[in-house]
């Protein structure tokens, strides 16, 4: 069969190399004019890994997606921290036995401590909206400290809205570690591709089935030269936004450099309430590279407006699921289109789910 897909990023360069190992044809285009989507990088003349587009660290628990995507590329086995700035010091995040020492005197964190391991399973997650439901005062204390130090403005700066407006799945995601480790994800597999994500993905589009064109803008007339179609763009845009608008967050990047070894102890550190930016990425620590100078970038949130920015968050809560469940229904009446991917399934993917999402859906299709 003969396959239009619509988007470069990692789901739709995922799906093109499956679908061109199983013997169709496949061409992948792209309004950029470039691969990878948000995931692109490059090299830069000190040798350099810079993320365009924000910090990607790849993790996963998925060993289907980590052998799929070590088909095309050696990892640099990088394990993750984060160190936000609260009340004057840098402390691990997630928020964990070793920021409580950090920042409370010594009876006090030892309180907090035995009151978690008392209410909470050892070296596990817990939300701190979860947390904030508990009846021990030691920990009531905890969850409101932590809860106004790292969450709350945090989360203002980031989506606009409060922790209680978003959807669980969002929230989840700056939990209380119940434990010292600092590591900001616990997966099995971590790393960064060590030639880069566009070195992989260029490898992953090595295929006489697959052809490319980048700088090509999707049109409707393009469904009638193909069997099938995958669109990995924004649905609502799909459908002309007929019911308005999904809402989305964007970012907005300073990238500086600066001559001297390295800006900051790690390669990104969190300023929940200081600043209009979010965090701030060194991407020399990704891989481990030796430079005279360094490369860091400010990343600002803001709303994502249509021909002015990238979308990059969908905005998930009840009203606007109840939006995307309307285009969704549009979707299943297309038979001739499939959409995916974190635009297409309006979700928050994790790089890994993403490509999870494609390993599956192949299969369930007997494409593989």
């Amino acid at each position: 069969m003969s396959f239009l897909i619509i988007g470069a990023g990692i789901s739709g360069l995922s799906l093109a190399r499956k679908l061109a190992e199983n013997n169709h044809k496949v061409v992948t285009i792209d309004q950029k004019d470039h691969i990878g989507g948000n995931c692109y990088d490059h090299f830069d003349s000190n040798g350099i890994d810079i993320h365009q587009y924000g910090t990607h660290i790849f993790h996963t628990e998925n060993q289907g997606v980590w052998n799929f995507l070590s088909r095309f590329t050696q990892w640099y086995p990088y394990q993750h921290e984060v160190k936000a700035l609260i009340d004057g010091q840098l402390v691990p995040i997630p928020f964990n036995f070793n920021s409580i020492e950090q920042l409370f005197p010594q009876k006090m964190a030892q309180s907090f401590i035995e009151a978690l391991l008392n209410e909470f399973p050892f070296n596990k997650k817990v939300p701190i909206l979860k947390l904030r439901e508990s009846k021990n005062k030691d920990l009531q204390f905890l969850a409101e400290y932590v809860y106004e130090k790292v969450f709350l403005h945090y989360t203002v700066k980031q989506w606009g809205v409060k922790p209680e407006d978003l959807d669980p799945l969002v929230t989840g995601r700056l939990p209380v570690f119940v434990g010292r480790d600092n590591r900001y994800f616990q997966a099995k597999y971590q790393g960064i591709p060590l030639h880069g994500y566009t070195g992989m993905f260029e490898k992953m589009l090595n295929h006489p089935n697959i052809e490319v064109r980048l700088n090509t803008p999707f049109d409707k007339s393009m469904l009638k030269d193909f069997d099938h179609c995958f669109f990995t763009g924004a649905i609502d845009e799909f459908f002309d936004y007929q019911y308005g608008e999904l809402p989305y967050r964007s970012l907005k990047f300073d990238f500086l450099t600066f001559d001297r070894p390295y800006f900051q102890s790690n390669s990104v550190v969190n300023y929940p309430c200081n600043y209009d930016f979010t965090r701030i990425g060194e991407y020399k620590y990704f891989l481990g590279t030796q430079s005279d100078s360094t490369v860091v970038s400010y990343e600002y949130p803001e709303p994502f407006v249509l021909g002015k920015n990238e979308r990059y968050y969908p905005i998930i809560n009840e009203e606007n699921k109840a939006l995307y469940s309307k285009y969704l229904a549009l979707a299943e009446e297309q038979l001739k289109v499939t959409f995916l991917g974190r635009l297409g399934d309006y979700r928050y993917y994790d790089m890994d789910q993403a490509v999870a999402r494609v390993l599956e859906l192949t299969k369930s299709r007997g494409m593989v």
